[in-house]
């Protein structure tokens, strides 16, 4: 709602435009190869995912998991206010079918995984015990965020990609 309702400020404007124009040069009407996209949004994800799971480790880190999701939250806002009234039709039809969806379930992602770094982190000791369950948990979630971005790759490659840009 912040992204949304903050968008009227030129700053804020210019800087949402950017990130939509970026979004859709780099993402939806790239030339780039949908498996180069596929890896570049996973590993774009997994390091966000990375900080929620560090901050598990004790309780005075697990600040940067709420600063995580209202950035992202800020920015979705902003985005679909820009998708809807500067782009239109063709922003719509962005936002409701790639955008959207895949924010949404990428944040459900971080959302679950900081849940789980909250319950972590009053308990957390640095011994390999806690460090396994650790590394098992994130590569859990990183196999659930590839699992999203691979959905994202097939919708670019059946709405967006002409099928030769798949490798």
């Amino acid at each position: 709602m912040c992204g949304i309702l903050f968008i009227n400020s030129p700053s804020f404007y210019d800087y949402h435009l950017r990130i939509c124009d970026r979004f859709l040069d780099r993402v939806c009407y790239s030339q780039t190869s949908v498996f180069l996209i596929f890896v570049r949004r996973t590993a774009g994800h997994c390091f966000i995912l990375a900080l929620i799971f560090i901050s598990g480790v004790h309780p005075a880190a697990c600040v940067f998991t709420p600063i995580a999701l209202i950035y992202r939250g800020y920015t979705f806002g902003g985005c679909i206010y820009i998708f809807f009234r500067v782009y239109r039709f063709s922003g719509a039809i962005v936002a409701l079918v790639l955008y959207i969806p895949i924010h949404l379930m990428i944040d459900a992602v971080l959302i679950m995984g900081g849940g789980l770094a909250f319950s972590r982190a009053g308990g957390f000791r640095f011994c390999k015990s806690d460090g396994r369950e650790l590394l098992i948990d994130f590569l859990l979630f990183v196999a659930i965020i590839a699992a999203v971005c691979l959905l994202e790759a097939v919708l670019l490659l059946a709405f967006f990609h002409p099928f030769g840009n798949v490798i």
